[in-house]
Order: structure tokens, then C-alpha cells, then sequence
């Protein structure tokens, strides 16, 4: 056996130790970078399918956790997560409270949506508040299928209709009944709004067949604003056109338009607007529950406040809704007392 030098092999042993230390040094700086990387927060998977808010005004998406974070109250803020749907009175209303709540520290977002993934958005707790439900007919089917998940708030409106309108000079159309067999000169058309609405269930499954209207006119989906910028061409024009529509609604006052009678009251007896909130979320608000509650406004109140936020305002909903509290600060204060 040839066996070497012992100072050699002291000094081998010594470079193997000296190795050995630089490779135990170099590990631990490894695992330092590994441990820094995993203190980060991991990239967040985007689903496509959870961007609905379409013409969302603040880029929201349903499903953002951080909008359901339990908000602090007795006046230091909290959260909350407005869902809306395009009707007027409901973009009116949801910019006030907006513009309300944030002056009082609460960090304020609003998604839109079309009626039914509201109300189960609302019922799942991804969304907090709506404002604009109207019962018992509108919205019927959504208050039933998640109504063990709401909470009411305030019924802040009381008068509430759903309509078929027409032009002031279709003077020889009064109810929703004389509209049978005159479909030509209505080219046939009933022009609707969103399809997701209460009314555009309610006029396709109730009023049309109740009284005889499926086989000559089309109920088209579309949008508020779409309608009524094809009313407002009508009227311009002087040409026939049968819409939906409801009270409240601004476009009384600024057009020349009539409600055809419902004389067998497919659209029911007139309905209330009342807020609804997410169970969970009013357990944790109690201060914002209670100002939601005493909301209330009336036909003169409401009309004033739509057409600034809607039209004068157009641009900039926050401004009309400044500009209205100006007028009605003594009524927005009964609301905070």
C-alpha cells in the first residue's frame, strides 16, 4: 500500500475543511435569497370572467376581497362596495352616497352590473350595498331566490311605476291595449332597456301576452341611454315609438311623452325603491346602516338631483351631487342625526 505524506495529508485535510466552509457559506447566502423570495407576495391570477363591471366607473372588479374587509365605524370609516345597475335613479343615488360616505373617511367603490349577478353578488358578499331594488314585482325573483342573505335598509322611495310610453302626439293610443294590431306603424318594435331589468321580464312574460302583443312587436334589449337616445330621435322627428320606462325617471320633464294605462295591471300596482345590503356587511356597518336607513327623498328632490348628476353633470357625477347638496343640505343632515 503506498501511503503518503502525513504534512501533505494535513494540509489536504485542511484545504478540504477550508472548501467544505466556502460551500456551507455560499449554501446559506443561497437560502437567504431564497427565503427573501418567498417573503413576497405571490402574483395575483386575474380571471377574465370576474371583470363584469363593464362600464365600471372606478375599474372594480367583483371578487376583490379587499372590498369585503369588515369596515370600522363610529365616524374613523370603513368599506364599502356599492353595486348599481344603469338606471337613472340609481346612478343618481349611488354618486350621492358616494360622495357622502367618503366625506365621512369611508373608502367608497362602485361595480356594475346587470340586475341578477348583482343580487347574487350582493348575496355572496362580494358586493355590500345596492340601492335601487324595487319590490315586490321588479325585482321579485332575485329578492326571493337571496332575501335570507339581505338586509333592508330604507325604502327611500314610494311611488314607483314601471311604464309603456309613447310620444304626447300618438293621440289615439291611451292604454297599453290599443297598441294590438298596430304594430306597422311602430315598426314593430317595443324599445327596452337592459336585459337583465325587472321590466324587461315583466314586459316580455306579462304585459305582451296579456294583452296580445307578442305577435306584432319585438321587445329589443339594449341600454337606458340607448333608449332613450332613440326616443329623443323619435320625438325630434316626430315619428311613433313605444318604449319601457318608470317613475322616477327625469325623461317626464324634459320630453313630451305619456304612459299608456295598464288597465289589467301586468306591471302590478306600483312598487317602492328600498336599499338592501349584504347580511354580514350590516352586522359589521352599524353606523353606516343607520344613516342608509333614514335616506329618503321625494319626487322634487330626486328629479333635481338626476338631472344634474345626469345631464348638467354628465361628465362628472360627483359634481352634480356637490352642486345639489348646496340646495338640500337640510335634507341630507336628517339623514346623519
Amino acid at each position: 500500500m503506498i501511503r503518503g505524506n502525513p504534512t501533505n495529508r494535513r494540509r489536504g485535510s485542511m484545504l478540504v475543511a477550508i472548501f467544505a466552509a466556502l460551500a456551507l457559506l455560499l449554501a446559506a447566502c443561497g437560502s437567504d435569497d431564497d427565503d427573501n423570495g418567498a417573503d413576497e407576495p405571490p402574483a395575483t391570477e386575474v380571471d377574465p370572467g370576474d371583470d363584469i363591471g363593464g362600464d365600471d366607473d372606478d375599474g372594480d372588479d367583483v371578487g376583490d376581497d379587499d372590498d369585503d374587509d369588515d369596515g370600522d365605524v363610529g365616524g374613523e370609516g370603513g368599506s364599502i362596495h356599492f353595486g348599481w345597475i344603469p338606471w337613472d335613479e340609481d346612478i343618481a343615488v349611488t354618486h350621492l352616497w358616494k360622495v357622502l360616505l367618503e366625506e365621512r373617511g369611508y373608502d367608497v367603490e362602485m361595480t356594475q352590473l346587470d340586475a341578477a349577478p348583482l343580487f347574487q353578488g350582493l348575496a355572496d358578499g362580494e358586493l355590500d350595498v345596492f340601492l335601487d331594488a324595487w319590490l315586490p314585482d321588479t325585482h321579485a325573483d332575485y329578492w326571493e331566490e337571496h332575501e335570507d342573505e339581505l338586509t333592508e335598509l330604507s325604502t327611500w322611495y314610494d311611488e314607483a311605476t314601471l311604464n309603456i310610453a309613447v310620444p304626447e302626439y300618438v293621440d289615439d293610443i291611451d292604454t297599453i291595449a290599443d297598441l294590438e294590431g298596430e304594430g306597422d306603424r311602430f315598426d314593430n318594435r317595443i324599445v327596452g332597456i337592459e336585459p337583465g331589468a325587472g321590466i324587461m321580464r315583466l314586459t316580455e312574460d306579462e304585459v305582451m301576452p296579456g294583452y296580445g302583443l307578442e305577435d306584432d312587436y319585438e321587445l329589443l334589449e339594449g341600454g337606458t341611454p340607448a333608449m332613450l337616445t332613440e326616443l329623443e330621435t323619435a320625438l325630434d322627428n316626430e315619428e311613433d315609438i313605444v318604449v319601457t320606462l318608470w317613475h322616477p325617471h327625469w325623461a317626464y320633464s324634459a320630453f313630451p311623452i305619456k304612459d299608456l294605462d295598464d288597465v289589467d295591471s301586468h306591471f302590478g300596482e306600483g312598487e317602492e325603491i328600498l336599499g338592501v345590503a349584504n347580511n354580514d356587511w350590516a352586522d359589521d356597518n352599524a353606523e353606516a346602516v343607520e344613516w342608509l336607513s333614514n335616506f329618503e327623498l321625494t319626487d322634487d328632490e330626486l328629479g333635481e338631483l338626476e338631472d344634474l348628476v345626469l345631464n348638467t353633470y354628465e361628465d362628472d357625477e360627483e359634481e352634480g351631487v356637490k352642486v345639489w347638496l348646496e340646495d338640500n343640505q337640510d335634507v341630507v343632515d336628517a339623514w346623519f342625526e
